[in-house]
């Protein structure tokens, strides 16, 4: 893999001296054609090379974002919500009438909902704010590594970042991964800034930027704080007490950049705003704590879809439907093409790139940021690893930039000192290491692109064997470039152009193609099994449902099949004991059909779809009802809503199991006409929540007559 290296400059690359001016701020103008220009002892080459690989980022983010549709239904809802109500805009409300939050923070919404006011709704006017992030990080990581390394270097590292898979997939997706990952990467860069000048303000914005990033996803934003003050605090040019106040008043910033929301959030009284989607008692401190904290890393989640952790073997701990704990989690089923294929490359060349340091001053920049982005990269992926609630393929999205960062600040050293012997037999080791790696990755994807692992291997034997010969002349350098290159990055480059080339939609996608052994892939695997599209099935149905619910997988969630009857079997093989009373192919006995999706498990709690019979239906004297519908569940709510632009009451939040309304409430709404339709269908009660929604469809059941839409079940309440 130091053929990555190959992209690397073999000339020393001596730390820029600090920039930042003492006296008067620069005037826009000259910021702008710094920026245009960029550092003065910067080659002809350099600019231009930096805005092509800036418009291929583009290009590669941009392509065909409509393929989409609404993404991830759940957070459009909310963009659409927050595009035509302030305070909606505020809260994150799921729906313009503001019954009920995301169960995230509000700051990734803002930036699309503000590009929907400009541009109306669509995927498009959704989707592009986050292809923008992409191609921003892109260029910050450009300039972290830039600051102390070559321009090739940066170059390298910015590359790996655009042609990681999980970058492709969540850059072109509108959860709150792709601005958390922007503002860590800021983070990252403005304090590498302090540690250079010893300046107190750019430890400040840093600190501001990870609030910031709480705002976006909570607390796993605060998972690079212990690296940046510890690199910080190690390799500031200033005092150790004046390093310690720098710190203080850092995390001064965190806590105002994120508790100013909060703190409004939880002093206003409850019957002021909406509910807190994800908590139990309306508060988001339990959220952030419970649900979308220490829950994550214990699997205690109150009122998540099931249960995390599990029993321990062999090393790795049960997971449940999340799959099981352990250090090689990450390298697992269909998480391993996510991220992985350079990730042991990048863990041997962390290892290598300080060993070949050797003893420098502890101010030295080049060695803090090979610090900054290898304690990220690992502090991160070892909270992935042990997490034992709710865990996602798509989360190692964190690690994209920390990755890029190390293979191409660790090629860069292995490439300067490859005159010695060792160092030549271990990049050729590694190169080869990492094209087996990549061939066992390939291999999982049994139907897609066969021959690639063939070419994947021989080319980086041949860069190998490259790698073993002394360095002599520019020809067999430029050889060994191009063939390490070639070999260790054409397969996560492939499973990039396969992500961007296919529509994702649903709560939870992965980059590239279908994996043998993957959670809803062929062959079932532990966690969510099931179709990639069919019904809604409810997890454990209306009132009377037991603890499963249909699917491929263990415990897997509803893939499609029917819920099964009269309280029997959960539905078809994998499913538990449960099942629905008397429900139909819905937990509730009936609704509409869940949006399909590409790739992994996409499209699994997908938006149901509405035919225009229904949305015609519902958007008819819209204007009389504060909720056009309810629905149970947020994902189902959120196609109804996309579709008729309209309030639907996300009745229980995303999983059903918030006590958002009760049935008292529920009653009270119905009684005042604010509700015109109930429509079936949806998840329930799951992992100790609220069963309030089964309660409400129960009464709605027993009290209305139903009428089937379109092939829906709703009801009307006004009747």
């Amino acid at each position: 893999m130091s053929a990555t290296t190959a992209s690397t400059s073999t000339q020393p690359a001596t730390a820029p001296p600090d920039t930042t001016p003492a006296a008067p701020a620069r005037r826009p103008a000259a910021v702008l054609r710094r920026l245009i220009r960029g550092r003065a002892d910067a080659a002809a080459w350099e600019r231009p090379a930096l805005f092509g690989l800036l418009a291929i980022t583009a290009l590669l983010y941009l392509w065909d974002l409509a393929a989409s549709g609404w993404a991830n239904s759940f957070y459009s809802a909310a963009v659409q919500a927050g595009s035509v109500n302030s305070e909606a805009f505020f809260y994150g409300s799921s729906d313009a009438a503001n019954s009920i939050t995301v169960d995230k923070p509000p700051a990734s919404l803002w930036i699309m909902a503000l590009s929907v006011r400009v541009f109306g709704l669509s995927s498009w006017s959704i989707l592009v704010p986050e292809a923008l992030m992409g191609v921003a990080t892109v260029w910050l990581i450009y300039l972290t590594v830039r600051r102390t390394f070559t321009a090739r270097t940066a170059l390298l590292a910015g590359g790996v970042l655009a042609l990681t898979p999980v970058a492709a997939l969540m850059f072109r997706f509108d959860n709150p991964d792709a601005l958390l990952v922007l503002l860590l990467t800021l983070a990252t860069y403005l304090t590498l800034r302090g540690i250079e000048s010893g300046r107190i303000r750019w430890v400040i914005w840093a600190g501001a930027a990870v609030g910031f990033g709480f705002l976006t996803k909570q607390l796993q934003a605060f998972l690079i704080l212990p690296v940046l003050a510890g690199v910080y605090f190690a390799a500031a040019r200033v005092s150790w007490a004046k390093r310690f106040g720098h710190l203080f008043a850092a995390l001064a910033a965190v806590v105002v950049a994120a508790g100013w929301w909060v703190a409004i959030v939880e002093l206003v009284p409850a019957s002021m705003r909406p509910y807190i989607g994800g908590s139990q008692t309306n508060s988001f401190l339990e959220l952030t704590f419970g649900y979308n904290g220490l829950g994550r890393l214990t699997g205690n989640e109150t009122g998540s879809v099931t249960g995390g952790g599990g029993a321990t073997a062999g090393g790795a701990t049960g997971g449940g439907m999340w799959g099981a704990t352990g250090i090689l989690r990450l390298f697992e089923n269909e998480i391993g093409g996510q991220i992985t294929w350079l990730l042991p490359a990048a863990l041997v060349l962390f290892v290598v790139a300080l060993v070949l340091g050797g003893r420098v001053a502890r101010t030295d920049a080049r060695r803090a940021t090979l610090l900054l982005f290898g304690g990220w990269l690992i502090v991160t992926a070892l909270a992935f690893s042990f997490m034992a609630g709710i865990f996602h393929a798509y989360y190692t999205v964190a690690l994209a930039p920390a990755l890029a960062g190390v293979v191409a600040i660790g090629a860069s050293a292995v490439w300067g000192a490859r005159e010695r012997l060792w160092v030549r037999i271990l990049s050729a080791a590694t190169m080869l290491g990492t094209a087996v790696w990549a061939w066992v990755l390939l291999d999982r994807a049994t139907d897609w692109l066969p021959w690639l692992k063939v070419v994947v291997l021989l080319v980086a034997l041949a860069a190998s064997v490259l790698l073993l010969l002394p360095p002599r002349g520019r020809a067999l350098s430029g050889a060994t470039i191009a063939a390490t290159l070639v070999g260790a990055l054409l397969a996560p480059t492939a499973y990039t152009l396969q992500t961007v080339t296919t529509g994702h939609t649903g709560s939870i996608v992965t980059a590239g193609p279908t994996v043998s052994g993957a959670m809803g892939g062929p062959g079932g695997g532990r966690g969510f099994g099931g179709a990639r599209t069919g019904g809604q099935g409810g997890f454990g149905g209306a009132p009377g449902g037991g603890t499963g619910a249909p699917g491929g997988g263990t415990g897997g969630v509803p893939g499609g099949t029917t819920g099964g009857t009269g309280g029997t079997t959960g539905g078809t093989t994998g499913g538990q004991t449960g099942g629905a009373q008397g429900g139909t192919a819905n937990g509730f006995g009936g609704g509409g059909t869940a949006q399909g999706a590409a790739g992994g498990m996409g499209g699994l709690l997908g938006s149901s779809t509405v035919s225009s019979e229904l949305s015609a239906l519902l958007t008819a004297d819209a204007a009389k009802y504060t909720w056009v519908a309810a629905a149970v569940g947020s994902n189902s709510a959120a196609g109804y809503q996309l579709a008729t632009q309209e309030p639907v009451m996300p009745v229980g939040g995303f999983n059903g199991s918030d006590p958002s309304p009760t049935l008292a409430q529920f009653k009270e709404y119905v009684a005042q006409g604010k509700i015109h339709y109930f429509i079936a269908g949806g998840v329930g009660q799951s992992n100790g929540g609220s069963n309030a929604s089964s309660r409400i469809a129960a009464w709605v059941e027993a009290t209305f007559t139903a009428t089937t839409v379109g092939g829906v079940t709703l009801y009307d309440l006004t009747k």
